[in-house]
């Protein structure tokens, strides 16, 4: 079956089973019309009782044989499907059986008599992947589900825990989960990116995640990573602690409460049909633009506006957040969207800036705040001076860089903002702040935020890696994303990782002969769609991204944080590193490249391991901004990839859900 021949239910499934069951039937049914005769019939047709030739013993030999192998093959046909019929039942009676919902609010409170002090321990999570339709905000679409609620359930843990997920497939394509941010040191197998560190999970298959979190605190989550699934729902958040008293000296702004606040683009449409569209010939990178923005899954829309849709608002209201009035609230913000950057406020209030992709930062005071796919602030929140009950957080997607209108945008969500004092209306009456939202794509000028924890970059690189960024319209009138002149297509069957560790093990070139140099292109890989830099010992890599797209770009490597060194628009100048301030810049996992503009980040690769470094607006990572860093090479040949993690690529059905092949449009020119 051809990759993009996406299975988007499993009713489908059922349904070409049927087809299947059907036509196997008819088969049957027509070969016995032309055998199933009687005995003395065959054999009054087949010779002459009154003297004609004798039919011999081979040829009724012959004729038996095919009569008994037919048999035998739709016994074992039958019993197949009966089989099939009966597992298929009981995994859709189970599915069907939990009905989708919406997570309650209070999931997302972290706990306030949580134990910072404990010795590391296993934190166990069961999670059953599944399709359902669902209406976050009134209109029902089919959405992927984690234990049939959305968005995914809350990861919080102490630094130093272990954290296993048991992740069964019963869904019709194939998934994984990636820990976005987190550092993976030691189990690269485990960061869930498809095609680099593992196979895809199979439907109808099980896999464990199993790793420790060491060297980091904070903000983060985590999403599939095959094909758009985040955009169908496989997200949630992920929370670590420091032990002791240490949060607290990191967050220079006392709380009282701690809470986490996703928002996301939403789309009416499955990923995978969307997918389709933006990739086709003669579509000049205009990605899809949403219909709608959620708070935690949550949204409202007036049904008698969208009446081509299946809507009902009932029991669909706006994200409540109760707040205290005798303390500070930290709101953990996440955007786990696809496409859109928000601008976040919450009308009347100022608030303090205190945390940016895990990296706890020296307070700013801000009223808006910008924030990109794939990013993470903490903002801590005092009670208002007035006696105020309720007042609207808004959330805006910023649709000035949206390619076209879309009819049924709505492009900005709200949720309310209540403080424990009896109210008299359940609708805010506060007023929005008086400028204009912003009208350009760009990050939030993080220039002057310091991490509380300061530690210096190196003062200088050993490697840089330049990267032109760009969509170019090549064959077949296809617009691709590229870096340099790399346009990024996953092997989902034979992940770089695996490929590595296999070519170290069996002594193949020119992967053997690469590990004697210090850092370069990794020229056993095919740089036109995948693009590795390989580096061997700890070295200090510099990259410097040019944007030469329209559009912003949030870029995110794995497995690290890096130092966000400069960014401007245009091109960089020629004194570019005469002005470099090392002693204590910010430290994040994803940064955001301006329009026709460029941003340098500087990171230790010391964590050894396979990471990609791509754009996290979900329509350019598909359409291949994507390239990988192979960082301490010399200690990948050193490994081997657990069984189980092999296992996954020998599945059938690995393939289910990515996106197309190029190839599909061969000749297509219409």
């Amino acid at each position: 079956m051809a990759r993009h021949e996406v299975f988007q239910l499993s009713e489908r499934q059922d349904a070409e089973h049927e087809e299947e069951r059907a036509g196997l039937l008819e088969d049957a049914v027509n070969s016995e019309d032309g055998s199933d005769v009687s005995d003395v019939e065959e054999l009054g047709t087949k010779r002459d009782f009154g003297g004609g030739p004798l039919e011999s013993t081979a040829q009724r030999l012959r004729r038996n044989w095919k009569r008994i192998l037919v048999v035998a093959l739709l016994a074992a046909w039958t019993i197949g499907f009966l089989i099939h019929s009966f597992l298929s039942s009981s995994n859709a009676s189970s599915n069907k059986s939990a009905v989708a919902q919406l997570r309650p609010e209070e999931d997302y409170i972290l706990d306030s008599k949580w134990n910072f002090d404990p010795e590391p321990v296993t934190r166990e999570y069961d999670w059953t992947i599944s399709e359902h339709d669902l209406n976050p905000d009134g209109v029902y679409r089919s959405m992927i589900l984690i234990n049939s609620i959305f968005p995914g359930p809350l990861i919080e843990c102490n630094e130093g825990d272990e954290i296993v997920v048991h992740v069964h497939n019963k869904a019709s394509n194939a998934t994984s989960i990636h820990w976005h941010g987190m550092f993976q040191n030691g189990t690269n197998w485990m960061d869930g990116t498809v095609g680099i560190s593992q196979c895809p999970i199979a439907p109808g298959q099980s896999f464990t995640y199993r790793f420790k979190v060491t060297d980091q605190t904070g903000t983060y989550w985590y999403h599939s990573h095959m094909g758009m699934q985040a955009s169908d729902g496989l997200v949630g958040p992920i929370v670590v602690h420091a032990r002791g008293g240490e949060e607290s000296r990191l967050q220079k702004v006392p709380y009282g409460q701690d809470r986490v606040v996703l928002v996301s683009d939403h789309y009416y449409d499955l990923s995978s049909k969307l997918l389709m569209q933006y990739l086709q010939p003669g579509n000049e990178n205009e990605e899809p633009v949403p219909q709608s923005a959620l708070i935690n899954g949550r949204g409202t829309r007036n049904c008698a506006d969208l009446p081509n849709r299946s809507c009902s608002s009932v029991d669909r209201t706006n994200a409540f957040f109760d707040l205290s009035t005798e303390h500070n609230t930290r709101i953990r913000f996440i955007n786990v969207g696809a496409f859109a950057e928000f601008q976040i406020q919450i009308d009347e209030h100022e608030f303090f800036l205190t945390e940016v992709d895990g990296t706890d930062v020296h307070p700013q005071s801000i009223h808006r705040l910008n924030i990109n796919p794939a990013q993470r602030y903490s903002i801590v929140v005092p009670p208002p001076k007035d006696n105020k009950d309720l007042y609207w957080m808004r959330a805006r997607m910023i649709s000035h860089c949206f390619a076209y209108e879309e009819p049924e945008l709505k492009e900005e969500v709200r949720a309310v903002i209540r403080y424990q004092t009896p109210s008299t209306s359940a609708t805010p009456s506060s007023r929005d702040w008086p400028e204009i939202i912003e009208l350009e794509c760009r990050d939030l000028n993080v220039s002057a935020l310091k991490p509380i924890h300061a530690i210096a970059a190196p003062e200088t690189a050993d490697d840089q890696v330049y990267l032109r960024s760009s969509f170019q319209i090549r064959d077949w009138r296809l617009s691709r994303g590229f870096l340099n002149d790399s346009s990024y297509r996953a092997n989902i069957s034979h992940p770089t990782l695996h490929t590595l560790v296999s070519a170290y093990e069996k002594k193949q070139e020119p992967h053997m002969y690469l590990l004697s140099y210090p850092s370069g292109i990794n020229t056993g890989f095919d740089p036109k769609h995948t693009l590795v830099y390989q580096t061997t010992g700890i070295r200090t890599i510099d990259i410097l991204v040019q944007n030469f797209d329209d559009g912003n770009h949030p870029f995110h490597l794995h497995g690290y944080k890096f130092f966000v060194l400069a960014s401007g628009h245009g091109y960089p100048p020629e004194g570019l590193y005469d002005a470099l301030d090392v002693t204590n810049p910010l430290r994040r996992d994803t940064a955001s490249v301006e329009a026709f503009g460029w941003t340098l980040v500087r990171f230790v690769a010391d964590n050894a391991g396979v990471w990609p470094f791509h754009c996290h607006l979900g329509w350019h990572n598909e359409a291949g901004l994507l390239m990988q860093f192979v960082t301490r090479a010399d200690e990948v040949a050193r490994w081997t990839v657990p069984d189980e993690a092999r296992g996954l690529c020998d599945a059938e059905g690995i393939d289910r859900g990515a996106g197309p092949d190029d190839e599909i449009w061969f000749g297509s020119f219409d």
